[in-house]
This record gives C-alpha cells, sequence and structure tokens, in this order.
C-alpha cells in the first residue's frame, strides 16, 4: 500500500510538471536553436568528482564549457582548483552560480544528500538558479522519479524561453572509466524530451551516444537493468572458460570460438575476465580499476529491489547479487567486478 501510495503521489507531481509546460507552444519549448543553444549552458555545476566524474568533467572543460566543480574530497577538488577551474564548498554554493547542474555519485543516498541534505541543492527553498538538473549516478529509478516530482514543484530564480519550472534528467552512463576518459559513454536518459534534446550537446561532449528512455525515472531503470544483464553475462562467461580449462582446453582457444558463436558477448570479445588472454581489460592488470565489484553489488541490490516491488522473481539476479556481494565482502570490493573468474576459479589463468 506504501509503494502504491508513492507512486500514485509521483504521477499526480509528474503529471502537474508535464502540464505546466503544455501551454507553451513548441515553437517557444524549441529552444535548443543553433542561435541560442550555448546561452542554456554558459555556466555548468558538476558534483562528484570520483574516478568517472573527474573524466566527464575534464571532457567538458576541454571542449569549452565553464565549470563549477564540488566534491566531498578536498584532494579531489583541488586537482581542479590548481587548473583554474572554480571550486565550491557545498552543492548549494555550486547550484546557485550555474545553470546546468550535473551530479556522478556512487549511491542513492550520496544522491540524496546532495539533493536534500544540509546545504544541499533544495536546501535554501524552492527557487532554484539551474533550470536543468542531469543526474548521471546509478540510482532506484524510484529515487529518480522523486526527485524529478520535487525538482518540477520548483521555479525558477531567472526565467527561460520556454521553461517555466526547472527540469530533471536521470541520465546514467555505461562504458565504465575508459570510455569516461577517452569520451566515448553511452548515456540512457529519462524526463522530459524536450530538456534531453536541448542537453545532447553536454552529453555528446562526455560521450559518443545518447538514447532517450522515456519519462522521468527510465533512464535509471535502463542502466539497472543493463547491469543486472552485464552481471550475468560475467558470471556464465567465467564459469564457462573455467570448465573448458578443466576440461583441456586453453582459455584464448575457447575465447575465439565464443567470439565466432552464438556464445559471443562483451564479457568475452571487449572485457575477457581470464588473466592473459586480453590485453589492456582490468584481468591483464590484477583486476585494478575499472568497474568495482562493490558497485556491481550495489547495482544488483537495485536491481534485485525493483524486481521486488514490481512483483517479480529472478533467481539468477539474486544468485548473482549473493555472489557479488560476497567478492566484497571477501576483500575484493575494489577490484574489476570481472576478477570474480579469479575468485571463484583460482588457478585458471591463461598461460
Amino acid at each position: 500500500m506504501a509503494i502504491s501510495r508513492l507512486r500514485f503521489l509521483l504521477h499526480q507531481q509528474l503529471q502537474k510538471y508535464t502540464s505546466s509546460l503544455r501551454h507553451l507552444s513548441y515553437s517557444n519549448r524549441s529552444f535548443c536553436s543553433a542561435s541560442n543553444l550555448r546561452s542554456y549552458f554558459q555556466r555548468i555545476g558538476f558534483i562528484g568528482l570520483g574516478n568517472m566524474g573527474s573524466r566527464m568533467a575534464n571532457n567538458l572543460i576541454e571542449d569549452g564549457y565553464n565549470l563549477t566543480v564540488h566534491d566531498v574530497d578536498h584532494n579531489a577538488m583541488k586537482i581542479f582548483s590548481e587548473r583554474g577551474i572554480l571550486t565550491k564548498e557545498s552543492p548549494f554554493e555550486v547550484a546557485d552560480s550555474s545553470d546546468v547542474l550535473i551530479t556522478m555519485l556512487p549511491s542513492s543516498n550520496h544522491v540524496l544528500d546532495v539533493y536534500t541534505g544540509r546545504n544541499g541543492l533544495l536546501s535554501h527553498g524552492n527557487t532554484l538558479g539551474p533550470w536543468l538538473f542531469i543526474d548521471s549516478s546509478t540510482i532506484d529509478p524510484q529515487m529518480s522519479r522523486k526527485l524529478s516530482a520535487t525538482i518540477a514543484d520548483c521555479s525558477l530564480k531567472r526565467k527561460r524561453d520556454g521553461f517555466e519550472v526547472p527540469a530533471m534528467l536521470d541520465a546514467p552512463v555505461s562504458g565504465g572509466v575508459l570510455a569516461a576518459q577517452a569520451g566515448t559513454l553511452t548515456f540512457m536518459v529519462g524526463g522530459l524530451e524536450e530538456a534531453y534534446v536541448a542537453a545532447k550537446p553536454l552529453f555528446l561532449s562526455m560521450g559518443k551516444s545518447t538514447i532517450y528512455c522515456g519519462g522521468a525515472g527510465n533512464g535509471s531503470a535502463a542502466k539497472i537493468c543493463n547491469n543486472l544483464a552485464m552481471a550475468v553475462s560475467m558470471l556464465g562467461v567465467s564459469e564457462a572458460l573455467a570448465l573448458g580449462q578443466k576440461l583441456g582446453i586453453a582459455a584464448s582457444t575457447l575465447t575465439k570460438i565464443f567470439n565466432s558463436s552464438s556464445a559471443r558477448c562483451w564479457s568475452s570479445d571487449t572485457y575477457n575476465p581470464v588473466p592473459g588472454v586480453m590485453d589492456g581489460v582490468p584481468a591483464s592488470r590484477n583486476y585494478d580499476g575499472g568497474f568495482a565489484s562493490k558497485l556491481m553489488a550495489k547495482d544488483l541490490n537495485l536491481a534485485a529491489e525493483s524486481a521486488k516491488e514490481v512483483g517479480l522473481e529472478f533467481p539468477l539476479t539474486s544468485q548473482a547479487e549473493k555472489i557479488f556481494t560476497q567478492l566484497c565482502n571477501d576483500g575484493h570490493g575494489m577490484k574489476d567486478f570481472s576478477c570474480v573468474f579469479r575468485h571463484y576459479y583460482p588457478g585458471n589463468d591463461e598461460l
């Protein structure tokens, strides 16, 4: 009943958000024309300068955007301040000097704290400076929808042609640290479509592709579904390669077979988990870097909880969550998630 009530309230708030824009003509809402687009992105705030966020922020800077940044880690901010990038001591201070605000944070709790905590983005009333909020964190889709509805209930300090209320996009990414560095991320975006279209230049400064997923929370939903499939795929490939080696087939040979047949997938042809099979992947450097196992465990928990909310039973999701949680409990939380191969199948490295 509580979940149903929450969904009803969120639906009401989202309807209010959409109706506030309906009276505007489409020509007025087409604010993303080449002549005035840049004026909507003169000042970009970026919160979250970890492995992913710092690289995404760098790409925006290199593309000519004027950034103001914040992170709870002062050393992370120092790296930017030494380059002449403006830093602020709180999320609210960043928002107060930004047209667009981007967050890239580890979890739902971190996002909630940045938005609603002390000196958070929403801590000084419901009149906001940024016209657009973009959250690229991987969080609970219901949390994304709740925040989007909350943002829609606010007003703007500075009116924008085509926008009377601020908008929010949930825009998690796929590709990992290497793609963040290279600017080749894929963005999965939920929220108001006009805001998505307007924000596309920002996304393409940090990534190679964007996919519009529909309404608020759909980007977050797409991301946890993607990571669920990725985790189960990695486990399947790891088990198959370990079995093949025990049966006398070299992992490199079996990988060639996989990649030329129906077993081909990202975990076999791009991110192989067996040390010695592929260069440039975490398995080739003792599983350092890449996508941390603790983050995979967190995302699988989000998937499992989402499945429960909609009344589905997913045994593979549950088992994968248990495996990656145990991996973290055994001290491998900071290792790339492909280390599940080494942990569960020791002694199977390619020679």
